[in-house]
């Protein structure tokens, strides 16, 4: 029992050592498995098992009483979210149930239980989803927030209870303080959380009296933090608190302190008050407003989840904190270091030399096929296990040599034989079949044709085809094997040929069967030569990234292969052997294959085919045929313990050696220790079980000897987790809960030279007591990667280095890709694989341990056994824990959501380490591998392609993410005026710019004579009557209404007339205009001038929508004061329809008018206001951040804008320019209202919903009326690239032509949208638009027309009246965070391209201004963009006198510099920057840079972030996300993305969409909302409405299909 005693009362009181289960007697053996069956297969609870055992042990096991408390496992929390299946004993198919037991360990399932009874029920939140994606669901759609935990009451009740008794600490006589203080530590948590809000903290210890009655409601609300964990567990598991040091400090900023020492406590968390109660829903919005939602219920259970980060010191100096630098993990100064010596190498024995021994493989091969031919080699079974065929050894050789003839001599191409010697053949059996593949084995050998044996494609996407298809092409593989059978069910294609399978070459199939083969002439022999360096047999392996090598071994390896494994084993001549495995690679074809043909063995091959239907197939072989040798896996040993009972009448006696190929597994110990518990009882000897490690590059490594060869016994080592973790052995003493228990895979193979090497870098010898690769140097391992030389080079030519840098040996060696090391009596031990391992955070993790720690996490009916996948994806710059694993049909989403919170809690616990994802899928979607199994880097590639479609996902980038940049800290402001003189020492100018001087333009225009709109309105009735102003198109692309000069000013005169004498208005009251975009609009607007009222155009209701659009006209015409309403009488009814009623309170409208048949009466009185300074119209509009602003324009500021743009555009009255803008606000109401009446032009106006039902109508007009200078919308861009984008072809029959455009110019109040207006440009090219033609122009409340990029084609542009083709620059993103502007290189990492905004206005002057000091900045420094011209408006027009507001962005000045001008605020930050082009006047162009809207912002950990960035990353992650909108809500990013696909996706989007905030902007995403297309709001200008949204999602409004929210 030595090697047991490091936790020997635990494992003696867990599990029975072979000591003891040698003593019991059979029948308690029996009832022991019987027990563990019912467990196994859900029959009998956890709590009845151990129970029912313990009975049964009690009388062998007197040690029990002395075990320590704290291990007595308490099952309450169990029992109670642990449900017994009564009734369903042998109703269940065995297949279901065919849990695998590889991973179970009784020991661990019993530590996981333990860990997870320490923590209390967590409260995380639960995703939503909407019903029809929960495919079998009991769960409501609308789950209240509460309900994940089993049973609320009483486990409120326990939990508090528990905490007040601290049975384990008070029996230590410890003082309390050391527990308090972990507690406090895990509330306090870490630094991961995605704000850095200040922390409360609460001075001065507390006495240690009321620790319980305190903490309960702090713990309550925060020990659901999920790093928690590790505190928690290590609080919980180690009950000798004071010989171990303090927990791993996660928050990674807290001084060490002593362990009894006392802290600051912390109390709140995230700024929630001490004995908050973390049910109540009711919240305050960002702006005070309470929400009673579910939405906002769940987010708040998962702040009180996310722990607070603290905030650093600050640094001593100003530190530049631009570069945004990664968190590197610190190693933990008390880490496990290595202790021990050097190794030595390990030498195996000397390989025997036997005298008759043959040459080659081939040689044994022609001496048995000639001397005993009538010698069974190959016995092949059918699914019912019946024997089918035995191949002899006569008939090998003669069907061998057969093929090979065949092969070389019947197959050629025009005359040409079809193979030479050395030539590469596939072999594509099925794993039923092994006479046929043995066949074609050796007849390849005899052909000397190297064979390649892959597995049978099934289907044309198999997981990994592709990459076997890659291989194949590498190897230039044209023929392939296969038996008549096989070639048959293989997929056809139409020609009724095999398909040619994704990635593979061209392949001739050649059938092997009989008919198929001729007989080679007498004097024909195959050439056996002596064994030497040329390729015998290829072998597949597919690495962790899933692609797939061919390991080349020589025919000298091959032998010396067999040599070893027959002396290793012991093998005689005609022993019998029985073969589960596959037999086409590893164990199976070294054993099965080839070292049986050398030693003239039988062989019984079990297909899987067969086991699967009858798991004890192989050990009635056994018994059937007295076989002395099995090989199997540990899979196949657990299959048969479930299936036991039916058989009591087999003998396992004749076995001497039953190999264990997955031996190396750390997890196989727990089949093999249970296995020989149930069958020693019949026969099974327990020194027969022999594990062996092997791999496919270095072959078989190490294997433990049958016991006649007088081998040192087994050993087993009890290693801490933890220790493995730093890559140290430590025998375990103080844990308990986080061990691993492995046993040795025996003695190094003969004539092998073996060490252990470090896995990274240059390979130094290990240390005695440090797990690294194991390397192997023998006459017997491959030779090669089939085409690699570099990577076979790494992997089979390492050179192993003593620590002075000396190779220890001057022969190669190769690397096993086994992470093991040797332990006493030269045993070799293995505890992971480098497939496997995952390094996180500097610290080593095993996929395969992480598994056995989820199946381990009861009740287990949630998944299935066996079909889990662990990997790690590479997420910012560090491993992360994927745990994928298939859901049962019948699980309920709350148990499915309550065992997954368990699985994170256990896994936390045992490994120290957080999971990033863990998805569960629905039965059977996992790729399998060929023989069972997952797939699992065709899993880890669906999971990154997002083409997993998991049913439930749970991602805590919170909890894992430990390496983000520090938040940044807002450093002191560098004052205004030392940055003015900052810039003129770096020789800087001050970014200021400014349009062309309006007084120099000369401008021969009568209208300048002017000053007011409605005096050149009827200056152009009398002069130019007929000129026609206006032409509106319908969606036919007819026209539908125009208007001359003349008309306008006649239906003016009537409107003016109308709110005369109908409405008795008077001058300066104000007047809403209510009217579709059309003529009316606009002669209603002169019309309100004429009479001298002050008009307010505003978008009429939808029809359809008016629940949502009615409340905005309500709120702007009480807003605007409106004491009239002027629209259509279709309107009029809407406006006091039932269904507005519903909407509005329809009682309270002003006056409504309609203008539809007005009397034909005199001309009024033309009202003439006193000063220009008058207000002459009101231009409301909804931001995208949800505020209504109505803005005042002046008659001085309205003409001045008319002759801005005219002068800018060059508008003429012989111009014709088409308008698709909406006409309510900013520069599309001037566009249509003003500007041609202004200028004289014809204007053709396109409404943009007439787009909806005709995309094409607006491109139809430019091109029909030749139009040279247009005017639209991003919205409008949009609905014509993505609906047109396919039809340009059509277009062009249509003669669209759209070579005619100088210039398009986007209407925007936004950043540009570079790649919109690129893909539009590059779509109509084919229609003749110039690239050059499509420009952006800038506006905003205070200044509607800022820029405006003019002709840039044509005579003009020589001319030099235009200005320079707008310039694009690269900008680092990182830089723009930190409010900075870096240039970068186009392609660079994180670059944004951003383009001008156009070209400043004549009169306008632009300057940028530090947002906060209001001081001056230099030229490409980022700040508030501000700008002065006559035609800013005057002032925000609101109900609640707001002057400071006022006063504030339209009259305010610099605190420096020049202080005297008055500037008017944006809003928007933006940089100008001069460039080398040179402008009209022959001045350096000034190039004004919008980067976005101040108020859309985002402040995340201390810095800047613009929504649209964040967007962009986000749709680039899935082709199915057609649109995303972020937010932020209480520190936490909310990112909503429409789904365009089907909603099985809809899980997928959210592991990509938190991976790519994370890689790209260093934020962890709180929670990912997907709704259905169309549910983002949009407003007319084409903005996302992200305010509108944020309050859909918490009111509960968005039906989204899927809310995640993010631990």
């Amino acid at each position: 029992m030595a090697e047991r005693n490091s936790s020997g009362l635990l494992m003696m009181m867990l599990e029975p050592t072979p000591a003891v289960a040698m003593t019991l007697p059979a029948e308690v053996r029996e009832k022991l498995a019987e027990l563990e069956l019912e467990l196994s297969e859900g029959d009998i609870t956890q709590k009845g098992y151990e129970k029912k055992r313990s009975k049964l042990l009690a009388p062998y096991i007197p040690q029990i009483q002395g075990v320590d408390p704290s291990l007595q496992i308490d099952n309450k929390i169990q029992a109670s979210s642990q449900a017994a299946l009564p009734g369903s004993k042998h109703n269940k198919s065995r297949a279901a149930n065919a849990r695998d037991e590889r991973f179970r360990s009784d020991l661990h399932t019993e530590a996981v239980q333990a860990a997870l009874a320490k923590y209390k029920e967590r409260k995380m939140p639960m995703p939503s989803k909407r019903r029809s994606v929960l495919v079998q669901s009991s769960v409501e759609a609308c789950t209240p927030p509460d309900t994940s935990s089993a049973s609320e009451d009483e486990g409120s009740l326990r939990r508090q209870g528990r905490l007040a008794t601290s049975t384990p600490y008070q029996g230590h006589g410890h003082s309390h303080p050391a527990v308090e203080h972990w507690f406090n530590r895990v509330i306090q948590g870490s630094s991961t959380s995605s704000s850095a809000s200040s922390t409360s903290s609460h001075p001065g210890g507390r006495a240690v009296s009321n620790a319980t009655s305190t903490n309960t409601n702090a713990a309550h609300a925060a020990l659901n933090a999920n790093a928690a964990a590790t505190a928690l567990a290590d609080l919980m598991a180690h009950t000798q608190l004071d010989n171990h040091s303090a927990p791993p400090d996660v928050t990674g900023l807290s001084e060490r302190s002593s362990l009894h020492a006392e802290r600051p406590h912390v109390a709140s968390v995230r700024g929630v008050p001490r004995g908050y109660n973390h049910h109540a829903s009711v919240m305050e919005t960002a702006d005070g407003v309470p929400v009673n939602s579910r939405v906002s219920s769940k987010i708040q259970q998962l702040l009180n989840t996310l722990k607070r980060p603290k905030r650093p010191p600050l640094r001593e100096f100003f530190v530049d904190d631009f570069e945004e630098l990664l968190d590197v993990q610190q190693p933990d100064p008390n880490q496990p270091k290595p202790e021990g010596q050097q190794m030595n190498p390990l030498e195996g024995e000397p390989l025997g030399v036997v005298t008759n021994w043959p040459p080659s493989l081939l040689a044994a091969l022609q001496r048995w096929g000639t001397t005993q031919p009538k010698t069974p080699c190959l016995t092949a079974l059918d699914n019912a296990g019946k024997p089918v065929y035995t191949l002899t050894y006569g008939k090998l050789w003669t069907r061998s040599q057969k093929l090979a003839y065949t092969l070389l001599n019947k197959l050629s191409t025009r005359n040409e034989p079809l193979l030479l010697p050395g030539d590469r053949v596939a072999l594509v059996f099925p794993n039923n079949d092994p006479v046929m593949f043995m066949v074609a084995f050796y007849g390849c050998l005899l052909a000397e044709l190297v064979p390649v044996p892959i597995e049978v494609p099934l289907t044309r996407k198999d997981a990994g085809s592709q990459q076997i298809g890659f291989l194949l092409g590498s190897c230039g593989v044209t023929l392939a094997l296969t038996t008549d059978a096989c070639q048959k069910g293989l997929p056809k294609a139409q020609t009724g040929e095999v398909a040619t399978f994704k990635g593979w070459p061209r392949l001739l199939w050649f059938v092997t069967d009989g008919k198929h083969v001729v007989k080679p002439p007498k004097d024909w022999y195959p050439p056996i030569r002596e064994a030497n360096n040329d390729i015998a047999y290829i072998e597949y392996k597919t690495s962790k990234e899933g692609s797939t090598m061919g390991i080349t071994v020589s025919h000298s390896a091959m032998l010396a292969h067999c040599h070893a494994l027959t002396q290793a084993c012991g093998y005689t001549e005609a022993e019998t052997i029985t073969n589960v495995l596959d037999f086409k690679r590893d164990a199976g074809l070294w054993h099965g294959v080839l070292t049986s043909v050398m030693n003239r063995m039988h062989v019984i091959s079990i297909p899987y085919s067969l086991m699967k239907v009858n798991p004890l197939s192989w050990i009635q072989k056994v018994h059937t045929y007295k076989a002395r040798v099995g090989v199997v896996k540990s899979r196949d040993m657990h299959w048969s313990l479930l299936a036991q009972r039916d058989q009591r009448d087999v003998s396992l006696s004749s076995l001497r050696m039953l190999i264990v190929a997955d031996g190396a597994n750390p997890w196989s110990i727990s089949s093999c220790d249970a296995f020989l518990n149930v069958f020693q009882a019949r026969g099974l000897r327990p020194e027969v079980i022999c594990p062996c490690a092997s791999s496919s590059e270095a072959m078989t490594v190490a294997i433990r000897r049958p016991p006649e060869m007088g081998v040192p016994p087994p050993g087993k080592a009890v290693l801490s987790m933890g220790g493995l973790s730093h890559s140290v052995i430590r025998v375990d003493t103080e844990e308990k809960l986080s061990v691993l228990t492995v046993q040795d895979v025996g003695q190094v193979m003969p004539g092998a030279l073996v060490c252990v090497v470090r896995v990274e870098g240059t390979p130094y010898l290990c240390q005695t007591d440090e797990v690294g690769e194991i390397c192997v140097s023998s006459g017997s391992t491959g030779v090669a990667y089939y085409g690699l030389p570099g990577m076979t080079k790494n992997i089979f030519e390492a050179i192993p280095v003593t620590l002075s840098g000396a190779p220890i040996s001057d022969r190669p060696f190769t690397r096993t890709s086994l992470l093991g090391f040797v332990g006493p009596d030269h045993l070799v031990f293995v505890v992971g694989k480098m497939d496997g391992l995952m390094v996180v955070s500097g610290r080593r993790h095993n996929a395969d341990d992480v598994v056995a720690t989820a199946l381990a996490v009861e009740p287990m009916k949630f998944v299935y056994r066996g079909r889990i996948a662990v990997f790690s994806v590479s997420v910012l710059h560090d491993e992360r824990i994927v745990v994928v694993a298939e859901q049962r049909p019948d699980a309920s989403e709350e148990d499915s959501f309550q065992w997954m919170s368990r699985v994170l809690q256990a896994i936390d616990s045992i490994h120290q380490v957080g999971v990033y994802c863990l998805a569960l899928v629905p039965a059977n979607t996992l790729p399998k591998a060929p023989l069972g199994g997952i797939h699992i880097s065709e899993t880890k590639q669906r999971f990154l392609e997002g083409a997993l479609h998991p049913c439930n996902v749970l991602m805590c980038p919170h909890t894992c993410v430990t390496n983000l940049p520090k938040p940044r800290q807002k450093q002191p402001e560098v004052g205004p005026a030392s940055m003015i003189v900052g810039n003129l020492v770096a020789g800087k100018r001050i970014a200021q710019a400014c349009g062309r001087d309006v007084a120099q333009l000369e401008d021969n225009d009568q209208a300048r004579k002017f000053l007011y709109m409605q005096d050149v309105l009827q200056w152009r009735a009398q002069a130019t009557p007929d000129h026609p102003l206006f032409l509106v198109l319908n969606a036919k692309g007819t026209v539908a209404s125009t208007a001359s000069c003349l008309q306008l000013h006649k239906r003016a005169e009537r409107v003016a007339v109308a709110l005369m004498e109908k409405g008795r208005l008077n001058a300066g009251d104000h007047v809403a205009l209510v009217y579709p975009p059309g003529i009316d609009l606009i002669a209603t607007f002169y019309g309100c001038l004429y009479a001298g009222c002050v008009p307010v155009t505003v978008r009429p209701p939808h029809p359809q929508n008016l629940a949502t659009t009615l409340p905005t006209v309500k709120m702007i015409v009480e807003v605007s004061k409106s004491v009239c309403i002027l629209t259509t009488q279709a309107i009029m009814k809407l406006l006091k329809s039932k269904e507005a009623a519903a909407a509005v309170d329809v009682k309270s409208w002003p006056v409504v008018l309609d203008t539809d048949d007005l009397p034909r009466k005199k001309s009024p009185q033309i009202y003439k206001p006193p000063t220009p300074e008058m207000l002459a119209y009101l231009d409301f509009s909804v931001s995208t951040t949800g505020i209504l602003a109505g803005v005042k324009m002046s008659h001085a500021a309205t003409s001045a804008l008319c002759r801005s743009i005219k002068l800018q555009c060059e508008l003429y009255p012989s111009r014709q320019i088409a308008i698709c803008l909406d006409p309510y606000c900013g520069l599309g109401f001037a566009l249509w209202c003003l500007c041609s009446v202004y200028s004289g032009h014809q204007s053709i106006l396109v409404p943009p919903l007439e787009l909806e039902s005709n995309a094409s109508l607006w491109l139809a007009a430019v091109s029909q009326y030749k139009v040279r200078v247009t005017f639209c919308s991003y919205s409008v861009m949009e609905m014509c690239t993505k609906g047109l984008g396919s039809q340009t072809e059509a277009l062009r029959l249509r003669n669209v032509n759209l070579s005619c455009v100088r210039t398009c110019m986007v209407v925007a109040e936004e950043r540009p949208r570079i790649a919109l207006t690129q893909s539009f440009s590059k779509i109509f090219k084919d229609l003749g638009l110039s690239p050059r033609a499509v420009s952006t122009t800038f506006g905003c409340r205070v200044n509607v027309a800022v820029c405006l990029q003019p002709n840039r084609l044509g005579k003009l542009a020589e001319q030099g009246t235009a200005g320079p083709d707008p310039t694009t620059v690269y900008v680092d993103m990182r830089a723009l965070r930190h409010d900075r502007v870096r240039l970068v290189e186009r392609g660079s990492p994180h670059s944004l391209p951003l383009m001008e905004s156009g070209k400043i206005l004549p009169g306008v002057k632009v300057i940028i201004a530090n947002t906060e000091t209001k001081g001056p900045l230099g030229d490409s420094h980022l700040g508030e963009v501000w700008v002065s011209g006559p035609h800013n408006a005057t002032g925000y027009y609101t109900v609640y006198g707001e002057e400071a507001l006022h006063a504030d962005h339209f009259s305010t000045k610099l605190s420096f510099g020049d202080t005297q001008t008055v500037w008017a605020r944006t809003g928007y930050l933006g940089f100008l920057r001069r460039t080398e082009l040179t402008d009209a006047s022959g001045e350096r162009h000034d190039a004004l840079y919008v980067v976005g809207s101040l108020d859309e912002t985002l402040e995340l950990r201390g810095m800047r972030y613009h929504p649209i960035d964040i967007e962009t990353s986000v749709i680039r992650s899935h082709k199915s996300i057609a649109e995303c909108a972020v937010f932020t809500w209480t520190n936490l990013l909310v990112v909503v993305v429409e789904l365009e696909g089907s909603e099985q996706e809809a899980l997928d989007l959210v592991a990509l969409v938190t991976n790519v905030v994370l890689e790209e902007h260093y934020l962890i995403v709180g929670v990912v909302v997907v709704v259905d297309p169309g549910v983002i709001p949009i407003n007319s200008r084409g903005e996302k409405q992200r305010m509108h949204l944020r309050d859909g999602f918490l009111a509960d409004q968005l039906d989204p299909i899927y809310v995640a929210y993010n631990m």
